[in-house]
């Protein structure tokens, strides 16, 4: 008489195909390198990173240093300007350029660490809902309606309003309010896949649930993940200077962009730059945010490798 022997979990789980071939990074390489507006996209954050982590390096001034003496300086190029405010100066006569610099890093923290906490929670609860459906689903996205009933940035300013400021209480707030879509998306792609042979046979064999959700799954829905990440980074920006602009946001002493939005509003018409050049560089940055979305989302597909 003849044993089976028993499989592993590891072993049981050989059916599932590489997520990613060498062959495959690279034709979503060419793929990505070839929509030059990506590329353009891409090089401009790449400018945002650079200036976020090295900005007490690349700051002419400090960034909360007043000097009533130089307030209200045009830019460099405009009569009055001065070489050393190259982007002029607020009211209160701090250097725009150096808070510009710096407002990068709030934005970008915020923007990022938003994005990474609600993939986690949106990933997780939309893997066991789609894997294991039943009460967990129904529960699940019952819970995604309501919350999506709400206006996002109206739930963020009552949470906000109910924590306080600050920043990591910004983080929360925004990866709380944005778990829904990852989860949403998750949910549908592994109810798709559940169904597969190569599931079914994970299970015939023994292997356990979550090693199934951690080998099988997860890894085919990292694409998607990706794609959401991206988008969420730039609504979180976005959102993170909406909540500055109101006064709701990270500590009034924080620089930010938002907060210098709304400090130059008063002044648009006799000192516009005080305004527009955070303004520029927040849309920038989620515009090419945005665009990268897009790209990523291209590359996910596999039909842009025969394009």
């Amino acid at each position: 008489m003849t044993t089976t022997p028993q499989m592993s979990d590891e072993t049981a789980a050989a059916p599932l195909p590489p997520a990613k071939t060498p062959l495959i990074r690279s034709a979503a390489l060419r793929t990505l390198l070839r929509n030059r507006l990506a590329a353009v996209a891409l090089g401009v954050l790449a400018l945002m990173v650079l200036a976020a982590v090295f900005a007490p390096l690349l700051a002419p001034h400090d960034p909360a240093a007043q000097n009533l003496l130089v307030r209200l300086k045009p830019p460099a190029w405009q009569d009055g300007g001065s070489g050393s405010h190259p982007l002029g100066t607020d009211q209160l006569g701090r250097d725009l350029l150096s808070r510009v610099i710096y407002g990068s890093r709030i934005s970008l923290l915020v923007g990022v660490g938003a994005a990474l906490l609600a993939g986690v929670a949106g990933a997780a609860c939309g893997l066991f809902a789609g894997y294991r459906g039943g009460r967990f689903d129904r529960l699940l996205m019952r819970a995604a309606d309501i919350q999506l009933a709400f206006p996002s940035l109206l739930l963020a300013l009552a949470i906000v309003g109910f924590l306080g400021s600050g920043l990591w209480n910004v983080v929360l707030v925004l990866g709380f309010t944005g778990w829904v879509s990852y989860a949403r998306v998750v949910r549908a792609e592994v109810l798709s896949l559940r169904s597969r042979d190569y599931i079914t046979q994970a299970r015939a064999t023994g292997v356990r649930d979550f090693t199934i959700l951690r080998r099988h799954l997860l890894p085919n829905v990292m694409a998607p993940l990706a794609t959401i990440g991206t988008l969420h980074i730039a609504a979180a920006i976005v959102a993170e200077a909406s909540l500055s602009y109101l006064g709701l946001g990270v500590p009034k002493e924080t620089v930010t962009w938002g907060a210098m939005l709304a400090d130059g509003q008063l002044y648009l018409g006799t000192a516009w730059w005080i305004a527009v050049f955070p303004g520029l560089a927040l849309m920038l940055t989620s515009l090419s945010v945005n665009i990268t979305g897009d790209a990523l989302r291209d590359v996910a597909d596999p039909k842009a490798y025969r394009r």
